[in-house]
């Protein structure tokens, strides 16, 4: 099994300066993004440490409101060990959670809010914004970006002003496949687990149209139960 240093070193920054936008999906061998409904399901013990490493390097992780119902994301926290390599490195104790929601179908009783450690984010519409904002005064800070669609570019815009340049999105599969359309994509961080699903999963990229969109492979890292982790970087 690879070490939790071993994993900081594979999937290392390079540099903080300008935005990086770093998707982390596990996939079955066969493609499927789900097993159950969920991706935990199809996840090991190095794929969940990955998971914290990850987090642990960001300064916002980006979710979108389909995939916290999806897989119960209660309050985001990494551990004390890693609240210490951030404070080593001059970030803050805890990374944000930014939470994509064109509508704002959120309830403001979910866990994700109510067992939050540090005030989550809603990325919206200007519409939804002004229409229900207020709803969750209480419990996180709206972000409107975009008249009737959220801007996703805008969005990283306002990350960025707030000093947010490493982001780390965690699905779901439109939330990439919207990113992809528009881009912002830099490096795409796959688990290929040792499973063959079937059934009607999807992949881990959906709705973005067709197009040769090329990365390179920057790292392979495997571990003794069969896990395959990929880097790929623009």
């Amino acid at each position: 099994m690879p070490t939790r240093a071993e994993l900081f070193d594979a999937y290392a920054l390079h540099g903080r300066d300008g935005t990086c936008v770093r998707m982390n999906f596990v996939s079955s061998a066969d493609g499927a993004v789900t097993l159950g409904g969920t991706s935990g399901a199809l996840g090991g013990e190095t794929d969940r440490e990955l998971m914290q490493v990850l987090r642990t390097m960001a300064d916002v992780v980006l979710v979108g409101a389909g995939t916290v119902r999806a897989e119960g994301y209660g309050g985001l926290k990494v551990g004390a060990v890693d609240v210490e390599w951030r404070r080593s490195r001059g970030l803050d104790d805890q990374p944000v959670l930014a939470v994509v929601s064109g509508g704002l179908h959120l309830d403001p009783a979910d866990e994700v809010f109510t067992e939050a450690v540090r005030r989550p984010v809603i990325v919206t519409t200007d519409a939804a914004a002004a229409r229900d904002a207020g709803r969750f005064e209480s419990v996180a800070s709206v972000l409107p970006c975009g008249d009737s669609d959220v801007d996703l570019a805008a969005m990283l815009d306002a990350f960025a002003r707030r000093g947010w340049t490493q982001v780390l999105c965690e699905g779901g599969p439109h939330l990439f496949g919207a990113l992809l359309e528009s881009d912002l994509v830099d490096e795409v961080c796959v688990t290929l687990a040792p499973r063959f699903v079937g059934g009607e999963a999807g992949r881990i990229a959906q709705g973005a149209p067709e197009a040769d969109r090329r990365f390179a492979l920057a790292g392979v890292v495997t571990d003794d139960e069969g896990f395959v982790f990929l880097r790929y970087t623009r």
